[in-house]
């Protein structure tokens, strides 16, 4: 079962540190397995694909839009299975086993891990918490806990919307409705916090409950981008 892990990237800087930690998962956990990794740069000068190096992953430039940077990179991957992975999220040890473990039962079209962010603050560890519980009610988690999917499923659902918000959202929404199950797994995930830092615990959470809310009352996406521009930090 061949994984490939798409990873869109705008202006990252910190690329280097999540492909060796990926690089060297990969190595411990799978001596040899095939797994792939493909990094979709969204800036029209890709200069995050610069601070790549020598590093042996699959390098591609898109349009800009984290919709349109997936399902450019899941349209390049020859894996079995689709990880979509965020630049600031870094997976649990043992992820590409679980997942494989996971994916054998066939009733399964994907899964996530659980959300865990870093550093950990009682605030941060709180809002996590509501978080997976709300993943595990609804089975719709957010792309930030490391969604997979087995490639079959991504092309009959063809792939995410391209909107410039929710598209992780508007996915795995779909995704349930088609009658399509899914797991969201014990292991968290490690992201960074490093948005709720800069712009305050608070204001952020707020804004994207405030986001996720206008997005179910049918605020188009495009409109949903330019608050959300508006009121970042």
């Amino acid at each position: 079962m061949k994984i490939s892990v798409v990873i869109p990237v705008f202006r990252e800087k910190g690329i280097a540190a999540l492909l060796e930690d990926l690089l060297r998962q990969i190595h411990i956990e799978e001596a040899g397995t095939d797994t792939e990794i493909l990094v979709v740069d969204g800036a029209p000068e890709a200069d995050t694909l610069t601070r790549i190096g020598d590093t042996p992953v699959l390098r591609l430039s898109s349009p800009p839009g984290r919709g349109v940077q997936l399902n450019h990179g899941a349209a390049a991957a020859g894996g079995d299975v689709l990880l979509f992975l965020h630049a600031d999220t870094l997976l649990p040890a043992n992820a590409f086993t679980l997942i494989r473990q996971t994916l054998r039962d066939t009733r399964l079209s994907g899964g996530a891990f659980s959300l865990r962010y870093e550093p950990r603050t009682p605030g941060l560890s709180f809002i996590a918490a509501l978080a997976n519980l709300r993943s595990r009610r609804t089975r719709v988690p957010y792309g930030d806990q490391a969604i997979f999917v087995r490639r079959s499923v991504f092309e009959e659902l063809n792939g995410f919307a391209p909107i410039p918000i929710m598209e992780d959202l508007e996915f795995m929404t779909r995704l349930r409705r088609q009658g399509h199950n899914i797991r969201i797994l014990a292991m968290p995930v490690r992201t960074s916090a490093r948005r709720q830092l800069r712009e305050g615990i608070l204001r952020c959470t707020l804004r994207n409950l405030c986001l996720r809310l206008f997005y179910h009352c049918g605020v188009p996406p495009k409109m949903l981008a330019s608050l959300y521009r508006r009121h970042e930090g």
